[in-house]
């Protein structure tokens, strides 16, 4: 059994099935680092191969998968209560999952501007990206609060793709907005809500049609290091804050990376600075 900065600690992952997604890396490093990882996804098979993995660093009953869609109230409250009775506990909620207009049924080969876009495309990726990390902390936040120690983790995207890319830019820009508002209701609880994103195009399924060197993409495996310090004790100071995942350094000091990686939340004229830990 895996043991370091998140023993005692269970995290619960959305978006965790895709075998070449950020889910699975994420899984990945808080398993590796001590953690009791619960991993939701839609897709059974996705979520077994790659529950399959983690087992091999965290352990057999450090990993737990759970069938679910984030947008349905049922399946967040079902995922949040059999993390706490299966893994014994509830401590990191890591909002991962989120899909993009090609998920929600838009033709490969269609590119309409936002005045065609279907309106059942726009509706549900609203559904997913937004409302399902909403339901997902609604779940969750209420037994962080009472136990005194939370860690809301939400992913989201550049700057420059929430103001393009519709539906998928506006949905991203959304959920930072959330988190961006979440953090000061959690001021004071021992509970933190902040923002982790890779830094650019990443090598995973959203960018299936990238018919270049895929080595150019961001690799998934840079939001290992960062989401496994956000969920830690160490980062109890930051609140409010997005991280710039290809940015952080793990030969760095917390203070130098939060200085390199880091700004507030949604956007910065807000005025927060990254805070010192």
């Amino acid at each position: 059994m895996a043991t370091g900065t998140l023993s005692g600690k269970v995290a619960l992952i959305t978006g965790a099935g895709s075998t070449i997604g950020m889910g699975r890396v994420m899984a990945l490093a808080l398993g590796a680092a001590g953690a009791r990882v619960a991993m939701m996804d839609v897709d059974a098979a996705s979520l077994e191969r790659s529950a399959s993995d983690v087992r091999e660093v965290a352990g057999d009953d450090a990993v737990l998968p759970i069938v679910g869609d984030i947008s349905s109230w049922d399946d967040a409250q079902r995922a949040v209560s059999e993390t706490i009775e299966g893994l014994g506990g509830l401590h990191v909620l890591i909002n991962h999952a989120g899909i993009n207009a090609r998920h929600a049924g838009l033709p490969e080969t269609e590119h309409p501007p936002f005045w065609e876009l279907p309106p059942a495309v726009w509706s549900r990726v609203i559904d997913v990206n937004v409302n399902g990390p909403f339901l997902m902390a609604r779940a969750a936040v209420g037994h962080m609060v009472a136990q005194g120690w939370g860690r809301v983790i939400g992913v989201t995207t550049n700057l420059d793709t929430m103001i393009r890319d519709i539906p998928y830019g506006p949905s991203k820009s959304a959920h930072e907005a959330l988190v961006a508002s979440m953090a000061p209701a959690l001021e004071g609880t021992g509970v933190t809500a902040n923002a982790l994103l890779p830094g650019g195009g990443t090598n995973t399924n959203f960018n299936q049609r990238w018919d270049r060197d895929r080595s150019a993409l961001v690799q998934p495996e840079v939001m290992g290091p960062p989401a496994v310090w956000l969920a830690s004790d160490a980062a109890g100071g930051v609140n409010g804050m997005r991280v710039i995942a290809m940015h952080w350094d793990e030969g760095r000091s917390a203070e130098e990376n939060l200085e390199r990686a880091a700004a507030p939340a949604a956007w910065p004229q807000l005025g927060r600075k990254p805070p010192a830990t």
